[in-house]
């Protein structure tokens, strides 16, 4: 099964990859294109949806996510970073890496900084009455999509862009736990965070970055690059090589039926009524406002298609899934951030395949 949706997405690691669908798209018409880009995305929905039918008839217990989880962030997820940033032969020095992950913290904390802006000056409108239903807005409003829907999109689309993917997301990772952390928490200490001794700015800051530094992608994404960077690679077992392309051909697949059984535990627990003018709101902010920014961005200051490319899939994205959990874990407005998430996920099915076709006309990418 492993290895027919390895070939499906082009995730075989050692193999010669295909030529890219990136020529494909921008040689067709756009509504050629729309369906092209359609039938992809909606593989990719399909094996969400397969997680989520696991978990409705118990194949997948809610009691398994934790290891699963774990298994996928610690390991899965690593060996992706490291195949694909070992085997990519345009990373060759710092020059060529720093950019992404600026891009990606930049955009993402500014995303962030103007929901929390909207919220206090229109949030009573459109039901964001209170300050932890604010906040809630502007994290999950804030941040896109940047792991499990993007990077089987790049492997597909753009698979030279595939790297310059994952480095973006580090600074995507380094924004959610600084920023994110920041507006969520109100400057409070987490949850579980010892209270006996106070904290200064500084070790608060430390802590709260902590989870992004050492997290297990980030470090092997960091490993890779220097490996690469010092030229290194070349030392590594090829025997190595071919462990980690086979647990990273797992990554994705694992992570996508993960994400559906979480959404159908979301979609039991949201609560609807009245949310009409959040969901527009949510929209209109991240799958509206928020593409049309990074779009021009892409057109006007990026002149490295690779990066167009990267900045086309994270403007086609909804809203990021793991920031309901983190506003579940500092006691934000859970039905806030459930409303975001899911309205945006939804409607993605159809405005992820519109935005990637008229990023790739926009771009000519």
């Amino acid at each position: 099964m492993i290895e027919w949706l390895a070939n499906l997405y082009g995730l075989g690691g050692v193999s010669s990859p295909s030529p890219p669908a990136s020529s494909i798209l921008t040689d067709a018409s756009f509504w050629v294109r729309f369906g092209q880009i359609v039938s992809s995305v909606l593989g990719v929905f399909l094996i969400i949806a397969a997680g989520a039918l696991c978990r409705s008839r118990k194949w997948l217990s809610a009691e398994a996510d934790f290891s699963l989880a774990k298994i996928t962030a610690n390991v899965l997820m690593p060996a992706l970073f490291l195949d694909r940033i070992l085997n990519d032969e345009t990373l060759n020095s710092i020059s060529t890496a720093w950019l992404p992950p600026v891009i990606g913290f930049g955009f993402t904390a500014a995303g962030m900084l103007v929901a929390w802006m909207i919220a206090k000056t229109i949030g009573p409108w459109i039901g964001l009455h209170s300050d932890k239903q604010q906040r809630a807005f502007s994290l999950c409003a804030g941040i896109c999509n940047y792991g499990y829907i993007p990077l089987p999109l790049a492997q597909m689309f753009y698979p030279n862009a595939e790297v310059e993917l994952i480095l973006h997301n580090v600074g995507v990772d380094m924004a959610m736990w600084s920023v994110g952390i920041a507006i969520i928490s109100g400057g409070v200490n987490a949850p579980n965070a010892s209270s006996s001794k106070p904290r200064s700015n500084v070790s608060r800051w430390i802590g709260t970055l902590a989870p992004a530094i050492t997290s297990p992608p980030i470090v092997a994404a960091t490993l890779a690059v220097a490996t690469r960077v010092l030229g290194w690679d070349v030392y590594v077992p090829s025997a190595l090589m071919k462990t980690i392309s086979i647990l990273a051909a797992a990554s994705i697949p694992m992570g996508l039926m993960l994400s559906g059984a979480i959404i159908i535990d979301f979609l039991k627990a949201a609560q609807w009524n009245g949310a009409t003018p959040l969901i527009l709101a949510s929209l209109g902010y991240r799958q509206l406002l928020m593409p049309l920014g990074m779009l021009a961005f892409a057109a006007t200051a990026l002149t490295q298609t690779d990066l167009q490319q990267v900045m086309l899939l994270q403007a086609a994205m909804p809203s990021a899934v793991f920031p309901v959990v983190l506003t579940r874990l500092y006691h934000g407005d859970t039905t806030t951030a459930l409303r975001i998430v899911l309205s945006t996920s939804i409607a993605g099915l159809f405005l992820i395949p519109l935005w990637m076709s008229l990023g790739a006309w926009w771009l000519g990418v």
